[in-house]
């Protein structure tokens, strides 16, 4: 095992491995094509389980940052929760070194310290309290090395009374308001269809890690950063809570359609599936009944405003599906399109492959593993310059990297066996 005093040169030397110079300079570059790897130099330790946490290791393991995976000897618990964890093991994990450790090991913990010790990041959404307990919490990690950038991701945050409670995308959801406006007015609130608070919180935090690099590079300091769940789901809904807190009745379900507007958000049928059509705007309205043929619409006396076309909403979908039944989807697509009314295909995921925009975005991608093995994947939405996506790097193993990892931080292999022996790493 690490001995004493090996422990003891370590710790000399923390204050050497932090101080390494950062580099975020700007830089002129000829030509259009901008780095694919801008944050290169940047080292990151993911502590996290599921979505939050690991997704916002994947931003920045996908923006170049070195991501290490601290996962227990067992694995990232979503990796025991059948198929669907293995996705997020997939999708949220991906460009990533695996090393498994018994945190509640003085072994294992010390190798967690040594990792941390010559990294930029750690992120961990763990339970309430799970990290402070191990002695790996923010406070502890930033009086030992204040030019660490630390995140936490919370259900609830780390103020209120639900501090100490686990928190999940649902609760979340349930908790800010965003059930109670979601599904039809005479059903039970409805969750949305994907975990998007975890998938918010991934880029949020992701955002805020960026925002305190450059701010590293200002002062030469670290930060710790806290999010919650519940934080990002009442931003996700900022319009209809700025309305709300602007004097707006309490807002509830409606289904499809917006509750000032119409129409607005409105599905309706075609031959072939369903669209959603928005045209409220005055100029809008009057266009979608021109190009349908159907003038009079836009003076008659239910439907000349946006007001009124609220108030006899049911009136005004009985028209909107006499306009579009007949048409197929991707008809009424080109047709409103073309004349600059907002309109889209509801599609199926084996219909969303098959649209051009998707394909012809580059955001699907094969992750690519060691062993040759490729998985089809997201790539990050968004571009730098033109540089071409890369082919990012499939999600370890748990484990994957643990003596390669090992070996890098001075540990011979004997030493490597004897931590496996005692159950410190696997």
């Amino acid at each position: 095992m690490i001995t004493p005093s090996r422990l003891s040169n370590f710790q000399s030397s923390e204050k050497a491995i932090t101080s390494r110079p950062m580099n975020f300079e700007s830089k002129q570059t000829t030509g259009r094509s901008a780095p694919a790897a801008p944050l290169k130099n940047v080292r990151v330790i993911d502590l996290g389980q599921y979505i939050a946490g690991p997704g916002a290791a994947m931003v920045l393991a996908e923006l170049g940052a070195q991501v290490i995976k601290i996962e227990p000897l067992a694995g990232d618990q979503a990796r025991h929760i059948g198929r669907y964890g293995e996705s997020m093991i997939r999708a949220y994990s991906r460009g990533k070194q695996s090393i498994a450790l018994n945190l509640k090991s003085d072994a294992g913990r010390e190798i967690a310290w040594r990792l941390i010790a010559n990294s930029d990041v750690v992120i961990q959404n763990l339970r309430p309290g799970a990290v402070e307990a191990l002695g790996l919490g923010p406070s502890a990690v930033r009086e030992r090395f204040p030019k660490v950038i630390y995140l936490s991701i919370s259900g609830f945050g780390d103020l209120g009374p639900s501090s100490a409670r686990p928190g999940y995308d649902i609760a979340a959801q349930a908790e800010s308001g965003l059930m109670s406006v979601t599904g039809e007015p005479d059903r039970l609130p409805q969750k949305v269809g994907v975990p998007i608070i975890d998938a918010a919180a991934a880029h949020l935090g992701a955002q805020a890690v960026l925002a305190a690099l450059y701010g590293r590079a200002q002062t030469g300091v670290g930060e710790t950063l806290r999010a919650s769940l519940l934080e990002v789901a009442l931003h996700l809904q900022a319009t209809t809570w700025c309305d709300y807190l602007g004097g707006a009745p309490e807002p509830t379900r409606i289904g499809d359609g917006q509750p000032n507007n119409a129409p607005a958000a409105e599905v309706v049928p075609t031959r072939d599936g369903h669209i959603v059509l928005s045209a409220y705007a005055d100029e809008h309205w009057a266009r979608f009944c021109r190009v349908m043929g159907r003038e009079p619409l836009a003076t008659d006396p239910r439907f000349c405003t946006n007001a009124l076309r609220v108030q006899h909403r049911s009136e005004l979908r009985i028209v909107l599906r006499e306009c579009l039944s007949s048409f197929t989807s991707e008809e009424c697509v080109a047709l409103l399109s073309r004349n600059q009314i907002v309109v889209g295909f509801v599609r199926s995921y084996q219909q969303v492959l098959q649209s051009a925009d998707v394909q012809a975005s580059g955001i699907l991608v094969d992750a690519l593993g060691a062993d040759g093995e490729r998985y089809p994947s997201l790539a990050l939405p968004y571009r730098l310059g033109d540089a071409p996506r890369a082919t990012p790097p499939a999600a370890p193993a748990c484990g994957a990297d643990t003596d390669r990892l090992l070996a890098e931080l001075g540990l011979a292999a004997n030493e490597i066996d004897e931590l496996r022996r005692a159950g410190a790493v696997a």
